[in-house]
């Protein structure tokens, strides 16, 4: 199945900000989740414990469900901190 995949990622969010949000997400059905942790070998309190999320779903999800993901998304820019996002459709193996 093709699917879409997206990278995103939040300055400086605490590790379980991104657990949270994480969770939103996933209540959405057909949505994956991975937390990809920060891969700096210097030590830096400030700085996140997760680099960024990877999220993917089908490119049969419904729109209404692709605007819940862009509510949750822009929820957690508003409240926390702004966030980039790296689009790509990925073909089947």
């Amino acid at each position: 199945m093709t699917h879409t995949q997206e990278k995103i990622t939040y300055s400086n969010l605490p590790l379980a900000i991104y657990r949270e949000l994480a969770a939103h997400l996933r209540q959405i059905e057909g949505v994956a989740i991975e937390l990809i942790p920060q891969q700096s070998q210097q030590f830096d309190y400030a700085q996140s414990q997760i680099n960024h999320l990877e999220m993917s779903y089908p490119l049969t999800l419904s729109s209404a469900d692709k605007q819940r993901l862009e509510d949750i998304l822009n929820y957690y820019a508003q409240v926390h901190t702004p966030y980039t996002k790296e689009v790509r459709e990925c073909l089947p193996s």
